[in-house]
């Protein structure tokens, strides 16, 4: 179907009632498109090459240092893959119609444990799983939500966190895989918040734990196995800070740790069990660290800075408390994955950049802590049959919101002197940050549609510290809304850049800010794109899972309290549709847990109700965002065609 068809479209659409919705589905069933077009078959043709990249990221080494346990997609989802020499073949290990998730080695032995949801449910399981086999075996009860998975370092005891006592409570729980019907609790959550196990110590009685009340307030407790007593150790106090165990030192006399207590920014600090003073050992450097990991014999942290969304990547001596820059990680890049291996004589590395795709590394070490060589790649990720070396590379810029509060924003453009039509890409979280990954996702929209994309970092982003942080929280969840609105002011300042042609998407909370943008700016968004996205802060809490919703009530506010409900049902898209003029697309799961469909269904039901367009595609076998290659070629290409007839129209129509 060519686009003058496919405007001939537009008014059919806009005049048809709830009772009158077009709907078809495809994918077996498995989706639901509801006033979507038929998707022309040289549309299809155009984005197939986009639409065969893969990444690689590094899960586990093997036990004998020699070998990597990576994850890739060859099929439909990703996979548990090994590979046993640079540039070597990647052998697929599991074979499940679902991505698999977080992946664990028992210590000494080359098994796993990994988990694995069901539809994107996020009720993970816990499943062990014997390379030399093949077998795996389910080990938890195959209904509560699992996770976070902590080995002892023996390898017979697995900790964990688990909702199997009532559903809601994250319990720890601890478990011998070689017998999962005897698994116990070690500690029962007296609260909404999440307990997770971080590091044991090497008699295997304590434990490192993390409660995480929401993304401003989290503390690290001590627990005793024998008594079932956790400890305080850092964070807890009248002002909340966030805090995360990395692990135990050498003599399990203290642990390292990070916090933004003494900050800005998260800084990698050490505390001893004996006193009561913590020494912040990363004063010097001024953004946060993202991630850190301690090596198996406690002689090394590596870690990750996040300098206003470029990574970093640091050596620490554990003794010395002294650390260095790893020069050998190229400037733009982004480490999301560091691994040690066990013998302590490599690190293994994920890596990203704007122009190459996630690929695992390794990195030989020396003989004293802060001795390194040079990167190896191991990996080289297919990118279709495009040169990953030609995507467009972000200009990083900043503006003053309505306060003058400067917030940062990366632009990509396409080649030539515009004026270009411009599409916002609005992270979640709301704490998320986006940041300047390989993304095909971008590539294609700059490719097809000729358009500029914006991705802000708007108040709330996290890796800008504590109080740009807090910025957005609870009554003042607009004022993030306003940073839109100036985004919108400099588009007009720009010559390159055409503010009459203005496109917003955002998943998740990135949703809702599309259907708020949509609402408050009216007049100057053309097109809109809500994935997953949150249309009534009331219902939304009403509806979130039980064991995730006390967690989100300390970032939006507590409906349970009479003037924060009024004020949540305020701010609510679906009370304010009457101003939304731009056509809507909608994306949704059918087994989302985190913002259920419920919250799709009732904005697409109001913008029907008020004459405006939209179209609604929902995957009945997904849940928070579509992880399926099939379902996800599929959006890619309704979004497209979505652009092209209401982004894009006026261009089309002149010609």
């Amino acid at each position: 179907m060519r686009i003058a068809q496919l405007l001939f479209l537009a008014p059919l659409l806009l005049s048809l009632s709830a009772e009158q919705v077009q709907t078809r589905t495809m994918n077996e069933g498995n989706l639901i498109l509801q006033d979507i077009p038929e998707i022309p078959s040289t549309l299809c043709e155009e984005l197939n090459r986009y639409q065969h990249g893969r990444y690689a990221y590094i899960q586990e080494w093997s036990q004998d240092s020699k070998s990597l346990f990576i994850e890739t997609r060859f099929g439909d989802v990703a996979q548990l893959h090994r590979i046993d020499q640079p540039g070597g073949a990647r052998r697929q290990l599991t074979f499940f119609s679902e991505p698999i998730g977080w992946v664990a080695r028992r210590p000494g032995t080359e098994q796993f444990t990994f988990t694995m949801d069901s539809g994107g449910s996020e009720f993970a399981q816990i499943y062990s799983f014997n390379p030399q086999t093949g077998r795996h075996q389910l080990l938890t009860d195959g209904e509560s939500l699992n996770g976070s998975m902590s080995w002892n370092r023996e390898g017979s005891q697995l900790a964990y966190r688990s909702t199997k006592r009532n559903g809601s409570a994250n319990d720890l729980w601890v478990m011998n895989p070689d017998k999962p019907e005897e698994a116990r609790i070690i500690y029962q959550a007296q609260d909404g918040s999440f307990w997770s196990p971080t590091d044991w110590n090497q008699t295997g009685d304590r434990l490192l734990i993390r409660q995480y009340a929401n993304n401003r307030d989290s503390s690290i407790y001590q627990l005793s196995l024998e008594t079932g007593e956790a400890e305080l150790q850092e964070g807890g106090n009248a002002t909340p800070s966030t805090n995360s165990p990395i692990g135990y030192d050498s003599s399990d006399q203290g642990f390292f740790f990070l916090t933004n207590q003494y900050g800005e920014h998260h800084q990698l600090a050490y505390r001893s069990f004996s006193s009561e003073k913590t020494e912040v050992l990363t004063q010097d450097l001024q953004w946060s660290i993202d991630s850190a990991h301690i090596s198996p014999d406690r002689t090394r942290i590596a870690f990750a800075v996040n300098e206003e969304g470029y990574g970093k990547l640091y050596l620490l001596d554990t003794t010395t408390k002294k650390y260095t820059r790893v020069t050998t990680v190229p400037d733009g890049s982004i480490v999301v994955g560091i691994s040690f291996s066990p013998n302590n004589e490599q690190l293994g590395l994920t890596i990203n950049a704007a122009n190459s795709a996630t690929d695992c590394f390794t990195m030989p070490l020396g003989q004293t802590p802060l001795e390194y060589g040079p990167l190896t790649r191991w990996t080289h990720s297919e990118t279709g049959n495009l040169d990953p070396q030609s995507y467009t590379k972000p200009e990083l810029v900043h503006y003053n919101s309505f306060d003058n509060l400067e917030i940062p924003a990366f632009v990509y453009k396409p080649a030539g002197k515009g004026p270009f039509p411009v599409i916002l890409s609005i992270h979640g979280g709301p704490e998320s940050q986006f940041r300047p990954y390989f993304n095909t996702r971008f590539q294609t929209w700059i490719d097809q549609l000729g358009v500029a994309v914006i991705a802000p970092n708007i108040r709330g982003s996290r890796g800008y510290g504590k109080t740009y942080l807090d910025l957005d929280n609870g009554y003042l969840r607009e004022d993030s809304v306003k940073d839109i609105g100036a985004l919108l002011d400099w588009i007009e300042q720009q010559p390159d850049l055409d503010a009459s042609r203005v496109g917003v998407y955002g998943a998740s909370y990135g949703g809702y800010m599309v259907l708020a943008s949509a609402t408050h700016f009216g007049d100057r968004i053309k097109a809109a794109v809500d994935s997953v996205g949150i249309s009534n802060f009331v219902t939304f809490l009403k509806n979130t899972q039980s064991y995730r919703r006390d967690v989100r009530r300390g970032e939006y506010g507590d409906e349970r309290d009479p003037e924060m409900l009024a004020f949540l049902e305020s701010i609510s898209p679906d009370q304010h549709v009457e101003k939304i003029k731009a056509p809507m697309l909608v994306i949704q799961g059918e087994n989302d847990p985190r913002v259920p469909v419920s919250e799709s269904e009732q904005i697409v039901t109001a913008l029907r109700e008020a004459g405006n367009p939209v179209w609604y595609l929902k995957a009945m076998n997904e849940g928070h965002g579509f992880r399926k290659k099939e379902n996800r070629d599929v959006f890619a290409q309704v979004f497209i065609l979505f652009m092209r007839e209401h982004l894009l129209s006026n261009t089309e129509e002149e010609q």
